[in-house]
């Protein structure tokens, strides 16, 4: 039986924002399900860049979102061949590759994700892509190619200055800007509204509508989004665990001030 999970690639299509979370340091299935259930994201994805996730735990990360009908993918250090098909074989609608630097990185990236005609990704149907060895090889490489989503990360100035040719790469479905690297790379560091990060920002949305691929961000507040969303953004990662966990307790101690006054 073939699980209703929504298309990540159909859905960057379809609408006009696609909203979505990330999972990294306290990564769990419960936490998942708990944001599945609140009906307010579009998709959520694991950072196995920063936090070195396992893929038994990206697996059970995906086992959780499919149950509450969330596609997911992974943001991940693109080294290999290996460090791309992984994360697909466990479940996850698609990758996130990040501090990429040239068009010739980004088409050593796609093409370890996607198959033949595509692509040159090893062949494996055991996982649960493939639906642990149920689709016949011509369905699951068809499956996994119209599925499969690839994003690629602008963080560095390198990238900004060879964003034209990264944008015309077949088969990229997203470019994700990181501010905060990309401010740091161009001696800025913090500074995500400086004129000339914006200028880079802008430089990366005009190669993406010229080269018909969307762009995403994680903004810093909602006036950041805001402008990034004036220049044709159109996936925002809002919210990390990290930040929802803090501000959370944060948000409860406040209710209680005679027990947690104010020092």
């Amino acid at each position: 039986m073939e699980l209703c999970i929504p298309n990540l690639r159909a859905l960057l299509q379809s609408r006009p924002i696609v909203r979505c979370c990330a999972f990294g340091q306290i990564c769990h299935p419960k936490l998942i399900e708990m944001v599945g259930h609140l009906g307010a994201f579009d998709a959520i994805w694991l950072d196995q860049e920063h936090v070195g996730l396992t893929i038994p735990q990206i697996e059970e990360a995906n086992r959780a979102a499919r149950s509450v009908g969330l596609p997911s993918f992974v943001r991940l250090p693109a080294t290999d061949y290996a460090s791309v098909m992984r994360p697909l074989e466990a479940g996850s609608s698609g990758i996130m590759a990040s501090m990429v630097r040239s068009a010739a990185e980004t088409r050593s990236i796609v093409n370890w994700a996607k198959f033949y005609p595509q692509g040159g990704r090893g062949v494996n149907g055991t996982g649960v892509d493939g639906g642990y060895g149920q689709y016949p090889g011509a369905e699951y490489f068809k499956r996994a190619n119209e599925r499969t989503f690839v994003a690629i990360q602008i963080e560095h100035a390198d990238a900004v200055a060879e964003v034209d040719a990264i944008a015309a790469v077949p088969d990229v479905d997203l470019l994700f800007i990181g501010p905060a690297d990309l401010s740091q790379s161009m001696g800025l560091p913090g500074q995500w509204s400086h004129p000339d990060v914006l200028k880079a920002i802008e430089k990366v949305a005009k190669a993406c509508a010229a080269n018909g691929v969307a762009w995403g961000i994680l903004p810093r507040d909602e006036a950041h989004a805001n402008q990034c969303r004036d220049l044709g953004c159109r996936l925002f990662s809002i919210g990390i665990d990290i930040w929802f966990f803090q501000r959370g307790i944060r948000s409860y101690i406040e209710q209680w001030p005679s027990y947690f006054p104010k020092s």
